[in-house]
Order: C-alpha cells, then structure tokens, then sequence
C-alpha cells in the first residue's frame, strides 16, 4: 500500500469514528473483565503501559500463524509477505507521525531506545567540551540519563529548564538557556510524573529560530494527541509502542531525512549494511542503518494494529472524552480527605499525581489494590521531580479512553477506605 493510499485510510478512519462509546471499546479489551481480590479489575496505570485491544493480540497471532519469516533478505513467499506487512507499517507510522517521508521513521524497541540512538549518533559526535544540551526538570530518565552520558564523555554541561510549583515549565527562563553552546534541546511533550502538556510547538519554535535541533519525547503524549511533527517543527520525536496499546518492545523514532543520513549507526550487524569487508563496512540507506538485526517483527505488525485501532477510534474523540474524564477524576481525587494534588498545570493530560497525609504512596498503593484498583506508587523514573517538590514518591492515577466515571469513584472510595484506616 503506498503513503497516498495509507493516508486515505486513516483519514477515513478518523471520519468514519462514531459517537465515542465507552463500553463498546472497552469490549474490545480483554483483561477488563479481570477480576482482582473478587473485584472487577480498575486498571488506572496506563502511564506506566496501556492495555492491548482485541485487533492487536490477533494481528500478532496471526503474524506468527500465517506469515512468519525473516524480513529483507528472502526471495520466498513467506519472507516477502513478512517484509510487506513490516514496511507497511513504517508507511502507516509516517502518516500517524505526521512525517514528510517514510524513511524518517526508524522502528525501536521504545522511546528510551530511540533517545539514546539520537544521543549516541547525533549528539555525542557533535559534542565539544563547554558545549550544553538543555532538557526540562519535569523529563523521565530516559531524557536525562543519554545526555548526562554523553555531556560527561565531551566535557559538554547539561542545563535544565526550571518549572513551577504548578509544574509548569518557566519559557522565560527556557529562552535565556539557549545560546551558541546549546547543540540540543530535548523536551518531553507529556510528563509522566505531572500529566503537564508542555508548550511544546512554541518551544520547538523558540529553539529553531537560533538554528538548535530539538528531540521531543512524546512516549506519554502519543496514546492522548494527535501528533503532526511537521506542524510542530521538531528534528526527532520518540514513541513507545507499548504506551499507545501496542506490542511491548516497540515503537518510533521520527528524524528529519538530512540528520538521519548525516548519522553515523548505532549498532552494527545484519541489515545496516550495504557491503562489508575486513577493511571496511558500508551502511545501509535509512533507516535500515539504525535496524540492526532481525527486528521485532511480529510486534511492529502489532503496532500497527494499534494505530489502525486508534485512528477508528478516533484521536479527536479520544482527546474530548479524556479530557473530560481526567477534570472529573482532578476534582473526586482532590476532593478525598488528607489527599493533595502534586502538580496543578492548567494544560494536562492523562495523569494525576496526589500524596496522602500520613501514608506512604506504596501504602496507598497496597490498600487500594485490595479494592481491585492498580495505580503506580513510586518516583516513576522522575526523581528529580520528586526532589523538587522535596518528596520521595507519589500515588499516580493514569487514564486511558477506556477508563470510565464509574471507576474513577471505585479509585475514590478506596482512598476513603485507605484514610480509614490509617486515620
């Protein structure tokens, strides 16, 4: 199927999206009707990883039922169905990406791996000693420890974007950062601690117009937004598979054309190379060049089972009854006595993060699971986010569009249940 075609089909797949109906999707999902310690399953901790639909599990199935083989490099039946249902997936990720050109979207195993392949091949090669990469205080580790790894390799020095007690990003202080040393900048579109939907197209914006190339971490915002990388104007975007209700190690990393082919490869092995000698290798155009080896293949035909799923879904529809839901939970999980919000950002999305007076956010956690309520206790991979609010942990609750009302009261009584107790 070529990109002209891939586009026509989402397109009318987002217009065909009915009504959104809650229950109907959620029928789609088979571990909703879990039961847990007698309880129907509430399943609050999509952050962390979100749920597979039905359409998913089966086209792994079926992958390996009817189309298993090694991609690429076979001139039999089998392999050339397995590299058409692969690549045909790199052309539905560029239109859900909103990329120019299939050949920008390198298929990794999430957006920890596509963060360190920028770090490792475009960063670090280009790094000198006094150089800076800025990120923000809100990132997950995975936007803080590449760079700190390759600043402390060059001599290079990591500057941070401060934020607020909201958690909001200070943009004054975000343009005073940016110099002639600043080789990169990267943000991440949705914190996973704080649910804060950063102004991420402004600061793109702000970035490009002093010539610095910008990597966005969009792992928390791809299962919320509709992500368009042309209109937001950034060089790279990562996504995790597993978070946007696809296979578990996969996922995307968008990179404009010119900056993947000035790369050099991250790991070397089959597939990334063009001709190989004891002298020397050529490599691969891209993105073969950062594919090396046999890939998740039958995952990546996950994967794009899960955009298919999302775009009949709609991602308008989503967004609308998301953000409707997440306000209602703000104000019931606010509302709890001895609870307190952590994080108040007037743009948010998907999460919310509270403390308990008295009670330890992994006691929280425990309790609330006897009602058959699973959310995240914990730093969740943003420590300093945790020691900027001078705590060591929060309870997060985290939604997806299959979480309803209904169980965002079954949250809410648990956490009376839980004050109870310790009270």
């Amino acid at each position: 199927m070529s990109v002209a075609q891939v586009s026509s089909t989402h397109e009318r797949l987002e217009r065909a999206a009915s009504v959104f109906d809650v229950q109907r999707v959620r029928r789609d999902f088979p571990i909703l009707g879990t039961s847990v310690n007698g309880k129907p399953l509430v399943y609050l901790d999509n952050a962390a990883t979100a749920q597979k639909p039905q359409a998913v599990i089966d086209a792994v199935s079926r992958y390996y039922a009817n189309d298993n083989a090694n991609i690429h490099r076979g001139v039999h039946y089998l392999s050339e169905r397995a590299t058409a249902a692969y690549e045909d997936v790199r052309r539905r990720a560029q239109v859900f990406l909103g990329a120019g050109e299939a050949r920008e979207v390198v298929f990794v195993r999430g957006t920890t791996d596509a963060i360190n392949l920028v770090a490792h091949s475009y960063v670090r090669p280009r790094l000198e000693a006094g150089d800076e990469v800025v990120i923000s205080a809100m990132e997950h580790h995975s936007n803080i420890v590449p760079w700190q790894l390759a600043c402390g390799e060059r001599g290079a020095r990591l500057r941070v974007v401060p934020m607020t007690q909201a958690g909001e990003l200070m943009l004054d202080a975000y343009e005073e950062l940016l110099n002639d040393r600043t080789k990169m900048v990267a943000l991440g579109h949705i914190s996973n601690a704080l649910g804060t939907v950063n102004p991420i197209k402004e600061m793109v914006r702000t970035a490009k117009e002093r010539g610095i190339p910008v990597l966005v971490d969009g792992a928390q915002a791809a299962p919320h937004l509709t992500i368009d990388v042309s209109d937001l104007g950034c060089d790279f975007y990562a996504v995790s598979g597993h978070k946007m209700f696809g296979p578990t190690g996969t996922g995307l990393l968008y990179g404009r054309a010119e900056l993947l082919e000035a790369m050099s490869p991250y790991q070397g092995g089959g597939d990334m190379i063009e001709t190989v000698s004891f002298e020397r290798s050529t490599y691969a155009r891209i993105p073969a060049k950062f594919e090396a080896g046999t890939p998740n293949i039958a995952g990546v035909v996950g994967l794009g089972a899960a955009i298919d799923y999302l775009l009949s879904i709609g991602r308008a529809s989503i967004a609308k009854y998301e953000s409707e839901l997440l306000q209602y939970a703000v104000e019931a999980i606010g509302g709890v006595e001895g609870i307190r919000l952590v994080g108040t950002p007037r743009e948010r999305a998907g999460v919310v993060s509270f403390l308990m007076e008295g009670i330890h956010p992994h006691d929280v956690g425990t309790i609330v699971d006897q009602e058959g309520v699973a959310i995240r206790t914990g730093h969740h991979c943003a420590q300093p986010v945790m020691d900027f609010y001078g705590i060591a942990a929060t309870a997060r609750a985290s939604f997806a569009f299959y979480n309803t009302r209904e169980e965002v009261d079954s949250l809410v009584t648990a956490l009376g249940k839980t004050h109870e107790l310790f009270g």
